[in-house]
């Protein structure tokens, strides 16, 4: 399911927006830095129950996200700062965009933390990977680009088609989707890395 797979078949769309990157001298870590705000947006959005302003936020973290990384391999700029601060913006990503979607009621906040701890586990582990030795390893079910993308769909869904289903939201449907398949995906993890050890 993970969509991160298909990064080398989506980059060839991003000469244009690298190219204008450097042309506003955007670096890397700026790039970063303009992500860590649009997912705050994002949360603070999807709190005040605005489903459009929630979407287009997390799309441009998406956009930003994807476009760090392109900036700093088309400038031969890759470093372990920019490594680093990538993966501790994306943790904190995670964090606004889902405590915004419960904390605004659109779910429990038992189904938030659910889906929260799941998403951090998966990603934990998968960096604590290089961490023993292993290498980074980011198999799996549910990857970020998947749950980026069921948020922003949810979100589209929810403006639609308002109202509950079953008794949740399209968006409290994507949160238990990311509970369940998150500790899954944290456990696929766990498993291919304990092999390894």
């Amino acid at each position: 399911m993970t969509l991160d797979s298909y990064r080398p078949h989506v980059a060839r769309f991003f000469p244009p927006f690298v190219a204008l990157a450097q042309r506003l001298h955007l670096t890397p870590n700026a790039l970063t830095i303009l992500s860590f705000f649009a997912a705050g947006g994002a949360g603070v959005a999807f709190y005040a129950g605005s489903l459009g302003l929630g979407v287009v936020m997390v799309a441009l973290n998406a956009v930003f996200d994807a476009l760090d990384g392109a900036v700093a391999r088309a400038g031969n700029l890759q470093s372990k700062k920019g490594d680093f601060l990538d993966h501790a913006i994306d943790r904190y990503a995670d964090i606004f965009i889902i405590t915004g979607i419960f904390a605004g009621g659109a779910v429990s906040w038992q189904l938030g933390v659910f889906a929260l701890t799941g998403v951090l586990m998966s990603s934990y582990i998968g960096t604590q990977a290089q961490a023993v030795g292993v290498g980074r390893y980011y198999g799996g079910l549910l990857g970020r680009a998947d749950r980026l993308v069921l948020v922003i769909l949810a979100g589209i869904l929810g403006m639609i088609f308002p109202g509950q289903y079953y008794g949740l939201t399209q968006l409290g449907w994507v949160l238990g989707l990311f509970g369940v398949l998150g500790h899954y995906t944290a456990f696929q993890r766990f498993r291919f890395v304990w092999k390894q050890l």
